[in-house]
C-alpha cells in the first residue's frame, strides 16, 4: 500500500489530523455510551447529566486521540513506520511518512490532548471533591497508561496485552463514576467485557507487524508466544468476555440488559475461523476488520441494552 493511500481521505485538508487515527476513536465513543448507560441505572438525564457526559466524552476521545499521536510520533522517530506493513487496521496511519515536516506538530498535539484529558478530569475532582478517593486513581492510571504505552510496554509482552483493555475499561467505569454511578459488582461486570475484548483489538493488530516491531526492539506476545498460541489467548478472551454477559443476563438485574452485546459473539466466531491459519493473508485482513467491529459493536450493544432495559 502507497504511504499517501494510508492517509485516510478526511484527512487530505488537514492531512497532519491522520495521526489521530479518527475512525478508531468511535471505540471511545462507544466505551463512553456504556458508561453513561451504566450511569442511567441510578439517576435521570437532566441538563447537568448530558453537560457532563458530553465532557467525559471529550475527555475520552482527548485521551484515546492522544496516545494514537504519541504512538504515531513514536513510530516514526523510531523507523517503525518505514518497515510497517500497513493495514486499513493496523500499522498505524502513515501519516507522518507521507508528511514527516508534520512531526514535532504530532508531539505537542498528543501532549496537548493528554492535558485536555487532564483538565476535564481536574473539574470533575474540583466539582465533586467527594469522588477523589475513587475517580483520582482512575485517572492518574488512564494517564500513566497513555504516555507509557509505546514507550514502555510494547517491550514487556504480558503488559503490552492487557493495557490497553485496562484503558478502555477505565473509561467505562471513569465515565459511570463521574456522572454519578456507582462502584458497584454490576458497573466492574460489565467492564470487564471491555477489558478483553481491547486486549483482543491490539493483540491481532501486532500480528501484520512482528517483524517491524522486532528490529525497532518492541516485544509483544506474538513475538514471545508465536501467532498460534497467541490465537489461542484471543480465544480465550472472547470466551471469557462473553461468559460474563452471559452471567449478567443470568443474574437478572438492572445489569442484565447488558446481555444484548451477545449480538457481537458470531462476529468473533467468525475472526476466530479465519484465524485457524493465522499467517495466510487473505484471511488476516478480513479477520482484522471484524476483530475492529466487535470491540466497538459489542460495547454499543450492550449500552443500548441496558438503556432499553430501563425504559421496559
Amino acid at each position: 500500500m502507497h504511504v499517501e493511500q494510508a492517509v485516510a481521505p478526511m484527512t487530505r485538508a488537514a492531512p497532519w489530523l491522520g495521526v489521530l487515527r479518527p475512525r478508531f476513536l468511535l471505540l471511545a465513543l462507544s466505551c463512553v455510551a456504556l458508561g453513561v448507560a451504566l450511569a442511567l441505572q441510578g439517576r435521570a438525564a437532566d441538563a447537568a447529566f448530558l453537560r457532563d457526559a458530553l465532557l467525559a466524552l471529550l475527555g475520552a476521545l482527548a485521551a484515546h486521540a492522544g496516545v494514537n499521536a504519541l504512538n504515531e510520533y513514536s513510530d516514526f522517530r523510531q523507523g517503525l513506520d518505514q518497515q510497517t506493513r500497513r493495514t486499513p487496521f493496523s500499522g498505524g496511519s502513515g501519516t507522518l511518512v507521507a508528511y514527516p515536516q508534520y512531526a514535532g506538530l504530532t508531539l505537542g498535539v498528543g501532549l496537548g490532548c493528554v492535558a485536555i484529558c487532564a483538565g476535564i478530569g481536574g473539574y470533575f475532582l474540583y466539582r465533586q471533591p467527594e469522588l477523589i478517593v475513587s475517580l483520582a486513581p482512575i485517572g492518574a492510571l488512564g494517564l500513566a497508561l497513555v504516555l507509557a504505552y509505546t514507550p514502555w510496554l510494547t517491550r514487556r509482552p504480558w503488559l503490552c496485552l492487557l493495557a490497553p483493555g485496562l484503558g478502555f475499561a477505565l473509561v467505562v467505569l471513569g465515565t459511570q463514576r463521574v456522572l454519578g454511578g456507582p462502584f458497584d459488582a454490576g458497573a466492574w461486570l460489565v467492564s470487564a467485557v471491555v477489558f478483553f475484548l481491547c486486549n483482543n483489538l491490539l493483540l491481532l493488530n501486532q500480528f501484520p507487524d512482528l517483524d517491524a516491531d522486532r528490529a525497532v526492539g518492541r516485544r509483544t506476545l506474538p513475538m514471545l508466544l508465536g501467532c498460534s498460541a497467541a490465537v489461542r489467548v484471543l480465544v480465550i478472551q472472547w470466551t471469557l468476555a462473553y461468559a460474563v454477559l452471559v452471567f449478567a443476563l443470568g443474574l437478572g438485574g438492572p445489569h442484565a440488559g447488558a446481555a444484548l452485546g451477545l449480538l457481537g459473539l458470531p462476529l468473533a466466531v467468525r475472526v476466530g475461523w479465519l484465524l485457524r491459519v493465522p499467517h495466510d493473508p487473505a484471511r488476516l485482513l478480513p479477520a482484522l476488520g471484524l476483530n475492529v467491529a466487535v470491540a466497538v459493536l459489542t460495547p454499543a450493544l450492550m449500552a443500548l441494552g441496558l438503556l432499553l432495559a430501563r425504559l421496559f
